[in-house]
C-alpha cells in the first residue's frame, strides 16, 4: 500500500495521525485525477499528503485513465457515478480532484455529489492559511484566497454552508466570502495596497544589505527538501523544521561565513511543489522576490525520493516563471545518508556538478560552502576617488560599471565615492585617494 493511504483508520505508515479539524473527527477525503499515458500516481501521493498535512484523512481513491479533462465534470459521467458510490461507501464529506476545476466544474460536481469539492489549488490555499505566522504571510494568502474564490462565489451553497467547516473555508472566514462581489474586489485592493507597502519595505531591506556588500544566497527547492535544516546547521537560525509539506512559509534570513572568512546572508524560503497555483505565486511575489534578487540559488535536492527528478523540473518551471532561471546556482544532493552509493552515482550523472550533502548527519557542508564561495561574484569595493574635470571620462566608466555614493565638485576636481566591482579597481587605482573598506 503506498503511503498515506490508509482508508479504515487514517493512520499513516510513517506512524502519524490527521489532525482532527476544531477539535472534532478529521474529515475524510476521497482522492480523484487523470492519469494520461504517462504514470501520474506520483502527483495523487503527494495529493495524498497535502490533504493529510491539511488534517482530513485520505478515505479512498479515484483514477481516470484520460487524455483531456471533461468540460463540465472534469471526469466522465460514468466515472462520477463511480465516485458517487465511493464517497458514501467511505464515509466522506470531502472530494479533492488534483487539479484545479473550472468554477462550472466545480459547481457542476458538488451538485451531483452533494459534499464539498476542492481541487489541489484551494487545497494547497488552505494549508498555506494554516501555516502563515507573520502579518505579511497571512496577508499574501488571503489575497490568494479571494482572487482564486471570487469567480466561485455563485453556487457556492454546500460549501459555504459549513460553519467553521474545516478544509477550504480557513483564512479569510466566512463573513468575508459570503459579501458581495464589491466588496471582496475592494478588499482585494486594499490587500494588494498593503502587500506593495511590505514590498517597498523589502526593497529597502535589500538596499540595506546591497549597500553593506554582503551578498544574498537563497536556498530554494521543493517543499520538505531539507531548506531551513540546512539553515539552521549553517547559521544560528532556529527555524521550525518537520517532516511535512511546508513546513517553512514566511522567509527567514539569516548572516553565514564561508570558509575565506565572507559574510553572506542566507534566505530561507518556501518550498516548491508540482503544479504550484498561480494566485499563490502572483500573492507570494514580494516574498519570492528573495529569490529573484539573490546572487546565487543553492538548489536543495532530495536525493532519497524516488521522483527528485519530477520536483527538480518543478522547482526549474516555477523558477522560469519567476524569471530567476538565468540566476547563478548550485545543486546540492541532500539526504545522502539514506540512499546507497550506486544511487547516488546514478544521481550523479544527472547532474554532474551537484554537491552531495547530507544535513542530517553534517557530510559535505563545507564542500558546499567552498562552492559557495567560488561561485559568488567578486566583493564590490568602495573607494574615493579624486578625478580632475579635464579626464571627466573616468566618472563615466564609474557611473557605467558600478554605483556612485557620493559626490563633491571643488575647484580643482570632482571627488566621488564609489562602489566598483574589485577587476575595476586597477584602472581606477591612480585616482584612488584611500580605500574606505572592501
Amino acid at each position: 500500500m503506498r503511503r498515506g493511504l490508509h482508508p479504515a483508520d487514517g493512520r499513516r505508515e510513517d506512524g502519524g495521525f490527521a489532525v482532527p479539524v476544531d477539535g472534532g473527527a478529521p474529515e475524510r477525503a476521497v482522492l480523484v485525477g487523470l492519469i494520461s499515458g504517462e504514470d501520474e500516481r506520483g502527483s495523487l501521493e503527494e495529493l495524498a499528503r497535502l490533504t493529510e498535512t491539511a488534517g482530513a484523512v485520505v478515505a479512498g481513491v479515484v483514477v481516470q485513465r484520460r487524455h483531456q479533462p471533461h468540460p463540465a465534470t472534469f471526469v466522465g459521467r460514468g466515472k462520477l457515478d463511480d465516485l458517487r458510490a465511493r464517497v458514501r461507501e467511505a464515509g466522506a464529506d470531502l472530494v479533492i480532484f488534483d487539479e484545479e476545476l473550472s468554477p462550472a466544474q466545480q459547481r457542476n460536481v458538488e451538485r451531483e455529489l452533494a459534499v464539498k469539492v476542492l481541487d489541489r489549488t484551494a487545497l494547497v490555499l488552505d494549508i498555506f492559511a494554516q501555516r502563515a505566522r507573520t502579518r505579511e504571510g497571512r496577508l499574501q494568502v488571503e489575497l490568494a484566497q479571494l482572487t482564486y474564490l471570487l469567480p466561485r462565489l455563485a453556487g457556492r451553497g454546500v460549501l459555504l454552508s459549513r460553519l467553521g467547516g474545516g478544509i477550504g473555508t480557513r483564512g479569510p472566514g466566512e463573513t468575508k466570502l459570503e459579501v458581495d462581489r464589491r466588496r471582496i474586489r475592494s478588499r482585494i485592493t486594499g490587500l494588494q495596497r498593503a502587500i506593495g507597502a511590505l514590498r517597498r519595505h523589502r526593497q529597502l531591506q535589500r538596499r540595506a544589505r546591497h549597500e553593506a556588500a554582503l551578498p544574498v544566497v537563497a536556498l530554494i527547492g521543493y517543499t520538505n527538501a531539507g531548506k531551513s535544516s540546512l539553515l539552521n546547521c549553517l547559521t544560528t537560525a532556529q527555524v521550525m523544521t518537520a517532516d511535512q509539506l511546508f513546513a517553512t512559509l514566511d522567509p527567514t534570513v539569516r548572516r553565514a561565513w564561508l570558509p575565506n572568512h565572507r559574510p553572506v546572508l542566507l534566505v530561507d524560503t518556501v518550498g516548491f511543489i508540482q503544479k504550484l497555483p498561480h494566485d499563490l505565486v502572483a500573492a507570494f511575489r514580494a516574498t519570492l522576490e528573495e529569490v529573484v534578487e539573490a546572487d546565487l540559488l543553492v538548489h536543495i535536492i532530495d536525493g532519497s525520493h524516488p521522483r527528485w527528478a519530477e520536483h527538480v523540473a518543478a522547482v526549474e518551471d516555477v523558477l522560469v516563471e519567476l524569471g530567476a532561471a538565468t540566476t547563478p546556482r548550485i545543486n546540492a544532493i541532500n539526504k545522502i545518508d539514506r540512499i546507497s552509493a550506486e544511487k547516488l552515482r546514478d544521481i550523479e550523472a544527472e547532474i554532474p556538478d551537484g554537491v552531495p550533502i547530507s544535513v542530517l548527519k553534517g557530510v559535505g557542508l563545507l564542500n558546499l560552502l567552498r562552492r559557495i564561495s567560488q561561485r559568488l561574484p567578486d566583493p564590490a569595493r568602495r573607494v574615493r576617488l579624486v578625478i580632475p574635470y579635464a579626464e571627466g571620462g573616468v566618472l563615466s566608466q564609474v557611473y557605467a560599471q558600478g554605483r556612485v555614493l557620493k559626490r563633491d565638485d571643488r575647484d580643482d576636481a570632482m571627488v566621488v565615492d564609489v562602489e566598483v566591482p574589485a577587476p575595476a579597481l586597477e584602472r581606477l587605482r591612480p585616482y584612488m585617494q584611500e580605500v574606505e573598506y572592501g
